[in-house]
């Protein structure tokens, strides 16, 4: 049957492409559009047909195509004003992706020829992928809001490319994430909530072809709701089998995602997808001089219009997705102040409250990156009791006892206890505040004791980009070295750092492949390395490591003293104390114990219940000797098991530069 479009039979209550008894619906949202066109291409990419979209209704531009069904491949075309001093780039010879797109038939490539004035433009439809018409899956899931114990952050291609037990073909995809012995390392672990940086179509920044580099990372997608090519080259099925797999193996799947900006970039940038059908909706913009300027607040060119309604309508729509269809189980809001900017942050902005208040979206798990580049965009605290967010005071202060810096044994105290000058208000827990010692920007655990400064020459940008406040060491020597002793020293000190983390008050964050001692070669930006420096090499993987992070999360897990989700007073409830700081001397900790610049050695006696754990952690190069409270302790857990914890009278000796908990015996 061919292809014939319905007069005025479209529907504008669903956006994007519906599959229909008689065909396809299609409906866009343009306030500025005169005229927008479905054009239809067959599977040698040419074009068959183009129907213009003849229902207009609420900015909503809709038309029903019969003789259409699943597999359809489609692109849209919009007509309008062409004035790019006004935020105006309407060009019928831009082929654009839909926003509601669900599957793509290949991956973004960047070409001059899409960012070409109208009066020179060519038919831009070779270069860009074309949305497929998918079958929308009947079997929705319902979210069971489960408590994270353990955050594990990947990259999907990053960690699958050299795993031994992956088949050649599936490599860098998300069907290698059901590989059963990718499953058996995180349930070892005790990863329970597995988080995938961006999944969503995504394409190269500017400045990367010309270096021989591309994206690694996926924060600069083009549509929100469509998985990329490389990682489901079968299509948005092989993203629900794995989250189907996960949930029966009790492992939640969340996505990291950049309701932020797209990869359209700024004015001079690809013309591909919300620019070219209405990019004064879907952009923040600013007039200077009697001309309209996109906002810059994400540093990639655009922003997010997170109070437009059509915006908060294609967010929460693409969020739907992704939850009932795709069965994850949550998100990770990259730069999330943008969803609150009006354009100064609001905590109560529209959108921000649409998602909490979702009936899905608020029996997901929702974490924040609570800041952004753009002026007054840190906002760590304020993103209220559905969200935990990303805290970034815990890495620095934890980094900076562990490095040695004066004066730092109180802030100690505040991040292994929860952070509860940021979080304890407004109904929130510890658990809120996310903790975390490394992520994807910024370096490796290894790398953080093995490099004084970031080495990021591979980039091509002449080692400038990436932080310079890594408040990281090198424990001797820069980089890769042979010495038996700066390698043990390095490892030691991991240990400690991960001890640390998981004896802390909050919910631990870990990245891809720091349990097992990987390096990023020094690179502290690795976004643009899709190759062997983002690349887990397994069979370099230190195994005693891997075991020590297990056991050290079995052994959080086993303990309410450690994980009771509730901020630490001190004050005593019927003869019992939640916390109590301990001097080594064995003396709690006086208002002198805490200015003392140089104090090195902590303990914090936790109790709930009938369960009781002392943890020490001392960063001295030399062991010391601390006493104990009354009574029979043993060695639940340490980060050094070079030598045994020495007991005497009443003391303990803890090995240099160690963490390690003790039990009532």
């Amino acid at each position: 049957m061919k292809p014939e479009l319905v007069p005025n039979g479209g529907t504008t209550d669903r956006l994007g492409a519906t599959l229909v008894a008689d065909g396809v619906n299609f409906a866009v949202y343009s306030e500025s559009a005169s005229a927008i066109w479905v054009s239809i291409y067959n599977e040698q990419d040419e074009e068959t047909d183009r129907f213009e979209l003849d229902v207009h209704r609420d900015h909503i531009h809709a038309g029903l195509v019969a003789g259409l069904g699943a597999g359809t491949r489609y692109g849209l075309r919009a007509d309008g004003e062409y004035n790019p001093d006004q935020g105006l780039f309407f060009d019928p010879q831009k082929l654009l992706v839909d926003p509601y797109a669900k599957r793509l038939d290949r991956v973004f490539v960047r070409s001059p020829r899409l960012r070409l004035d109208r009066a020179e433009a060519v038919d831009t439809a070779p270069l860009v992928p074309k949305a497929i018409v998918v079958t929308p899956n009947d079997e929705l899931i319902l979210p069971r809001k489960k408590a994270p114990g353990l955050f594990y952050e990947m990259n999907v291609r990053g960690y699958t490319m050299r795993h031994p037990s992956v088949q050649g073909p599936l490599r860098g995809t998300v069907a290698a994430l059901t590989t059963q012995r990718v499953i058996d390392h995180l349930k070892f672990i005790g990863v329970d909530t597995l988080q995938l940086m961006p999944t969503a179509a995504w394409i190269d920044e500017g400045h990367l072809p010309a270096l021989g580099l591309t994206n690694a990372w996926g924060y600069n997608p083009v549509v929100y709701s469509a998985i990329d090519p490389r990682l489901a080259p079968r299509g948005p099925h092989e993203l629900r089998n794995m989250t189907d797999l996960y949930r029966k193996n009790s492992i939640s799947v969340i996505l990291d995602v950049v309701y932020n900006h797209t990869g359209e970039g700024d004015a001079d940038g690809p013309m591909l997808s919300l620019m070219g059908l209405d990019a004064k909706t879907y952009y923040r913009f600013v007039e200077v001089d009697g001309k309209q300027h996109l906002v810059n607040d994400t540093g990639t060119g655009n922003t997010l219009r997170c109070d437009h309604p059509a915006t908060q309508r294609l967010v929460i729509d693409s969020l739907r997705y992704w939850v009932e269809e795709m069965g994850v189980s949550g998100f990770r809001f990259d730069l999330a102040t943008v969803l609150g900017r009006e354009p100064g942050f609001n905590p109560n902005a529209e959108m921000l409250k649409k998602i909490k208040a979702d009936p899905v979206l608020s029996q997901c798990i929702l974490v924040a990156e609570p800041w952004d580049p753009g002026p007054g965009g840190y906002h760590l605290g304020q993103f209220g009791k559905e969200f935990k967010e990303h805290n970034d005071t815990y890495r620095d202060e934890i980094r900076g006892f562990w490095r040695g810096e004066d004066g730092k044994i109180g802030a100690l105290a505040g991040k292994v206890a929860g952070s509860a000058e940021i979080f304890d208000s407004a109904g929130r827990k510890p658990s809120n505040g996310v903790n975390m010692l490394a992520v994807h920007d910024g370096f490796t655990l290894r790398d953080l004791v093995s490099y004084s400064d970031k080495h990021n020459e591979a980039n091509g940008e002449g080692n400038r980009d990436g932080h310079n406040h890594n408040q990281s060491w090198n424990c001797g020597a820069e980089g890769e070295t042979e010495d038996a002793a700066i390698n043990a020293a390095r490892k030691r000190d991991v240990r400690a750092l991960l001890a640390t983390l998981f004896l802390s008050r909050g919910t631990p964050l870990l990245q891809q492949g720091d349990e097992m001692f990987r390096t990023q070669q020094g690179n502290n930006n690795a976004y643009a390395q899709d190759n062997e420096i983002t690349w887990l090499d397994w069979e370099a993987a230190d195994g005693e490591l891997v075991n020590f992070v297990a056991a050290v999360n079995g052994f959080r897990k086993a303990h309410s003293a450690l994980t009771h989700d509730h901020f630490l007073t001190g004050q005593d409830k019927n003869g019992v104390r939640d916390v109590v700081w301990l001097h080594p001397d064995g003396r709690e900790m006086n208002e002198g114990d805490w200015r003392d610049s140089a104090a090195s050695v902590l303990g914090m006696q936790l109790t709930n219940k009938d369960d009781q754990v002392l943890v020490w952690f001392n960063r001295r190069a030399e062991p010391v000797v601390a006493r104990l409270p009354e009574g029979n302790w043993a060695v639940g857990i340490q980060s050094d098991s070079s030598a045994e914890i020495a007991f005497s009278e009443g003391t303990a000796t803890l090995t240099p530069r160690s963490v390690v908990a003790l039990v009532r015996a």
